[in-house]
């Protein structure tokens, strides 16, 4: 390398695969000596690494969209960083770049694989928020599969959350009414003072399923589905003919190791999916990038230039806390966006 010595990474890597909710035991700190650069390659030190609901899934071998995390290997996630040295044209020294690097203070990647962000536009961490992954999937989600229109009454779990919380304000941008459901009150007082959400329902109370029945009198046209559980189960018999139901996520059940007990209410289920004209698709938000992302972009920093769009970031300080903190977003415990400050800007 033509940096001035051999550069070495501090990463988290995957121990075992868990069985029920991760432990820290599921993680491994290590520290090891980067490659030399190839070709086409560019080293980069990550500042902001993002944690994410969908990385419990690749801690499994249960069928999924993407391959697990192989024993041993780095967890996987979406990363902020900064250009160390390149041996790829398009990238210099000291450019600012989102890539996939992981959880790693420092990697080797494929320059095809980068791309470049103007410190100047955005604070750098949102590339990895909301004019990035989370906010992307709510907006393509949203609008492809939901596609509220006026008037009409949008709900979303984790609303709060970063996606979620996309999700209603998009909805309010398009003119529909925008319910929220948040866990505690500190979350919710969030969702409707900070968000403008029309209506909150706090998935806490114990009556729960008649407040939300109360906050949409007239039903539900358009459910946002990234939790599952007995939040969906609330959801269900209130949405209206025609519903649309985009699913994104079910983070209350990833850590399930068996089926619900109880009668099989997928009958149920199915009925009422035939009876109200259900839309539900499931989406992972890299299929729409080509048609829709630079839309997003535009739309949405817009949004927020102009005052229209809040959001909220939880920042964890050091690689080292990432196990952590990635078993507290599972258990509802962060505020906002998650994300690892694995080192300062310039």
């Amino acid at each position: 390398m033509s940096v001035d010595s051999i550069v070495q990474s501090t990463r988290i890597v995957l121990a075992s695969r868990p069985d029920g909710a991760p432990t820290t035991d599921n993680f491994r700190l290590e520290v090891v000596s980067l490659p030399e650069l190839s070709e086409g390659q560019v080293l980069i030190r990550v500042i902001y690494l993002s944690l994410d609901p969908y990385m419990r899934g690749r801690m499994s071998t249960a069928e999924s969209y993407a391959d697990p995390v192989e024993i041993d290997e780095v967890m996987v996630g979406g990363t902020v960083g900064q250009v160390v040295e390149s041996r790829h044209p398009q990238f210099s020294a000291g450019d600012y770049v989102l890539a996939y690097a992981g959880w790693q203070s420092h990697a080797v990647v494929d320059g095809r694989h980068l791309r470049k962000l103007d410190p100047a536009a955005a604070p750098l961490s949102t590339a990895v928020g909301v004019l990035g992954m989370p906010g992307f999937t709510a907006y393509s989600g949203l609008l492809k599969i939901g596609q509220p229109k006026a008037g009409e009454t949008v709900v979303v779990a984790a609303a709060s959350g970063p996606v979620g919380s996309a999700v209603g304000q998009i909805a309010k941008a398009k003119g529909a009414r925008a319910v929220g459901i948040a866990g505690g009150p500190e979350k919710c007082a969030y969702v409707l003072e900070k968000l403008g959400f029309d209506a909150v329902v706090d998935h806490r109370a114990p009556d729960f399923a008649e407040q939300l029945r109360t906050a949409v009198p007239d039903g539900i046209d358009v459910y946002f589905e990234n939790v599952g559980g007995a939040v969906a189960a609330a959801v269900l018999p209130l949405l209206n003919l025609y519903a649309r139901v985009p699913v994104c996520g079910l983070i209350a059940q990833y850590n399930d190791t068996a089926a619900p007990e109880g009668p099989d209410r997928l009958p149920g289920f199915f009925t009422r999916v035939l009876v109200k004209s259900l839309t539900i698709r499931g989406f992972i938000q890299s299929e729409f990038v080509p048609e829709m992302f630079a839309d997003f972009q535009r739309d949405v920093a817009a949004w927020i230039a102009e005052g229209r769009f809040a959001y909220r970031e939880d920042f964890v300080e050091g690689i080292e806390n990432a196990p952590s903190a990635f078993i507290g977003l599972l258990e509802g415990r962060n505020f906002g966006k998650l994300v690892v400050r694995v080192a300062e800007e310039d």
